[in-house]
């Protein structure tokens, strides 16, 4: 190859390194890019989530401190009443005495119960299935209606927090039935079948319309469905008027 022939392939061989450098150059930002607006979304992400799990955690408190009014108001309030006025009837050696102290007894149980139902702290001691056996009882104790409680029998390890939601958000179900629903039966059933935890509660009381505007707006409802969004549990309510209301939840929980 002559001098000629050797200064074109150094020239050719110049510009072709040149455009696999600028090539190799283009790619290295172009992946930088992808990968710092990649992190920039996780980052996103991860902070929408706190940001959730606090909207989470106030939403939870402020149910909470409503059920408590209610539970007060509507249920232990009638208990003391009904011993004040016993009290106030009873005469000398009169067994309404007797019953008053029942009845102030009987509320005292109901707020203990209410104290511990109400504690995020139960979870670090109880289990799911342990609190919502509580609040069956609760119900069949004041004779609300007839609440039963089926489960499986094994059971696998899921994030007590996570446990935490379930439990308010089976709680904003029973309180919509016993304020709305006019049910004489409440029925649950948890199944640890994993990695799926499904939870179905039932009533058989006056049911809804799920497309009526009163529906949409409900607040305990969208509770409901944000909580599960929340944990990435996915949530059906099925009603029909007359023919009660359903609660189906399902969870698939990740390896711990």
């Amino acid at each position: 190859m002559d001098e000629k022939g050797v200064q074109s392939f150094l020239i050719i061989f110049s510009i072709v390194a040149f455009f696999l450098a600028l090539a190799v150059i283009v790619l290295f930002v172009l992946f930088q890019k992808r990968k710092n607006k990649l992190l920039r979304e996780q980052q996103f992400a991860e902070q929408r989530y706190k940001e959730q799990i606090v909207e989470a955690q106030i939403e939870i408190k402020e149910d909470t401190l409503r059920n408590i009014s209610w539970e007060l108001h509507d249920n232990i309030g009638q208990l003391l009443t009904l011993a004040k006025i016993q009290i106030q009837n009873a005469e000398e050696g009169d067994d309404t005495l007797s019953e008053a102290a029942d009845t102030v007894g009987k509320s005292l149980t109901e707020i203990r119960s209410l104290s511990k139902l109400i504690n995020p702290d139960t979870f670090r001691e109880l289990s799911l299935i342990e609190a919502v056996e509580l609040e069956i009882a609760r119900f069949n104790r004041l004779k609300y209606l007839k609440a039963s409680l089926t489960h499986s029998k094994s059971v696998f390890l899921i994030d007590p927090k996570v446990e935490l939601i379930f439990f308010r958000m089976l709680q904003e179900f029973f309180s919509n039935t016993m304020k709305h629903s006019k049910a004489t039966t409440l029925d649950v059933d948890i199944q640890y079948e994993k990695p799926l935890l499904k939870i179905a509660a039932k009533d058989n009381g006056v049911g809804f319309d799920p497309l009526s505007v009163n529906a949409k707006a409900g607040i305990g409802l969208a509770n409901i469905k944000n909580r599960a969004a929340l944990v990435g549990a996915m949530v059906k309510l099925f009603s029909q008027p007359g023919k009660g209301t359903q609660f189906n939840l399902t969870y698939k929980s990740p390896v711990l």
